[in-house]
């Protein structure tokens, strides 16, 4: 599979801007008004749950972008199967990407897109995240979908919400057998990409009271996968009054996911 436009035009020219230690998008952010109702929105969208996430740019029919008509670049949520709540921290994504908006200047939409494994319209995402506190199970399909999505140049954050570690590696082993999961190490670049971090991932919630720990999956030699875990970064996203959580804590949140959207958008598709 070959990353296809929005994904690959986009990908171009976020790397000029990340050369350019994105100072901006040629200075001026450009309008992020989808021109559509949340209920015409929400009919373009795939599937109940998912309609309450689904930018109305992104959807079934939507056309791909073009140099008059650009698709502003965005985060998409897994959606997977194993009765695990894909869904959970609603309100996690469109606060990160509030935060790669007003920090970096990339014109990021305002809403992420839900995508499946076999969703047609995967390949126009550069990052990808899933999380949850449960199960997750990809079929024999599923993991040749994000596998020809992740060899092509796309990119998996996995973010544990506490209870999904056991499911996640399970299915990490299934999808790469030979390919363990290796943890990265404070000078990883993902950790400097924006912001920087010298002691690596930060902690954001308690959970187990274990320290925070980034692992990866590389394919030839690009981190394709990160799965952060002890960290809980989307409760870290989600709005002040969930998790009460210090605003200290709640900025290093953001402050890595702000990091690692310019790290997957910085990487080059094979």
């Amino acid at each position: 599979m070959s990353i296809r436009p929005p994904f690959s035009a986009g990908l171009a020219v976020i790397a000029l801007a990340v050369t350019a230690t994105l100072a901006g998008w040629g200075g001026v952010a450009p309008s992020l008004d989808f021109g559509e109702s949340d209920a015409e929105a929400s009919e373009r969208s795939r599937g109940p749950a998912a309609s309450d996430f689904v930018p109305a740019s992104f959807g079934e029919g939507a056309a791909l972008a073009s140099p008059s008509s650009p698709v502003p670049p965005t985060v998409a949520r897994l959606q997977y199967g194993g009765g695990g709540d894909w869904y959970a921290n609603p309100s996690s994504l469109p606060n990160l990407l509030e935060a790669i908006r007003t920090r970096t200047g990339i014109p990021v939409a305002a809403r992420e897109g839900v995508v499946t494994p076999l969703d047609p319209a995967l390949p126009d995402y550069p990052l990808v995240h899933m999380t949850g506190h449960g199960n997750v199970a990809f079929n024999a399909e599923e993991r040749d979908g994000l596998r020809s999505y992740l060899e092509g140049g796309g990119f998996l954050h996995a973010d544990d919400n506490y209870g999904m570690d056991e499911a996640f590696r399970r299915e990490m082993e299934r999808l790469y057998p030979d390919r363990p999961m290796v943890e990265l190490p404070p000078e990883h670049p993902i950790f400097s990409a924006f912001y920087e971090f010298p002691e690596g991932l930060p902690k954001i919630h308690e959970h187990d009271g274990m320290p925070p720990q980034a692992f990866g999956i590389f394919h030839e030699g690009r981190l394709m996968v990160l799965y952060t875990y002890e960290t809980d970064l989307g409760n870290g996203w989600e709005d002040p009054e969930v998790h009460d959580n210090p605003e200290n804590v709640r900025e290093e949140a953001l402050r890595m996911g702000v990091n690692i959207f310019v790290y997957a958008l910085s990487q080059k598709a094979p």
